[in-house]
């Protein structure tokens, strides 16, 4: 068997493991396939290459890490991207989901805070060919609102609270999907949900840990009628 195929495998059996907690028995399969089809050791230092493909984060230099393959499937889907979105994503970290959504939708705007990753993931990205992809270097607390309102938004760093520039930058109709919670523990995966009529659902999925979301996050809490982590 293929590392590849083990992690899709190990994919799998996760969401099998979570099912009570993410409420589904599978991921979306169009998820799935993009998974498969974006090469993971691509997206991380030559010499994490041998272990790519393994269910687990890697280090992918300046601190930061690249996600574990399940998290980044379970986050995806939880977007529920369709083809003719355009999704903000916060963290590019090394572009590695911003290829998983690339695949997905009609065009991907991600902001990474470091800018020697933010460089690496452009480039990376260039090179293998996603071009309805566009990375800038900034503050991803604040969103990219030259580029707003967005289908959907996906955060890779955990949040202290849900940052309302973001929800600010949501569709009627689209989804936020991020850690919420401390750095580096006490953190959920939530997903939030701005309704027809402007009004804001959340539901927290399941305990996560990622590296802290870093920027200008003094603004208040974004206001979600349904219990929050707040």
């Amino acid at each position: 068997m293929s590392d590849l195929e083990q992690m899709m495998r190990d994919i799998e059996s996760e969401v099998a493991v979570t099912r009570h907690l993410i409420g589904k028995d599978h991921l979306d399969p169009r998820v799935l396939e993009a998974m498969r089809q974006v090469p993971r050791h691509e997206f991380v230092p030559a010499d994490e290459r041998s272990v790519a493909y393994l269910n687990g984060p890697l280090p992918i230099g300046c601190g930061q890490t690249i996600s574990q393959p399940y998290i980044v499937a379970l986050m995806t889907d939880l977007l529920a991207p369709t083809a003719g979105n355009v999704i903000l994503e916060v963290g590019a970290g090394s572009g590695y989901q911003t290829a998983v959504l690339a695949r997905l939708v009609q065009q991907v705007y991600s902001i990474e805070r470091i800018p020697e990753l933010a460089d690496g993931a452009r480039e990376r990205l260039q090179r293998l060919g996603y071009r309805n992809a566009e990375v800038r270097c900034g503050d991803g607390y604040r969103g990219w609102p030259e580029r707003a309102p967005f289908d959907g938004i996906i955060v890779t760093a955990a949040a202290p609270h849900i940052p309302r520039p973001l929800v600010d930058q949501l569709k009627p109709g689209a989804r936020l999907v991020l850690p919420v919670g401390g750095r580096f523990y006490g953190q959920t995966l939530v997903l939030v949900e701005r309704g027809g009529d402007g009004a804001l659902h959340s539901r927290a999925v399941l305990d996560v840990a990622f590296v802290p979301l870093t920027g200008n996050g003094h603004d208040q809490p974004a206001e979600i009628t349904e219990p929050t982590l707040e």
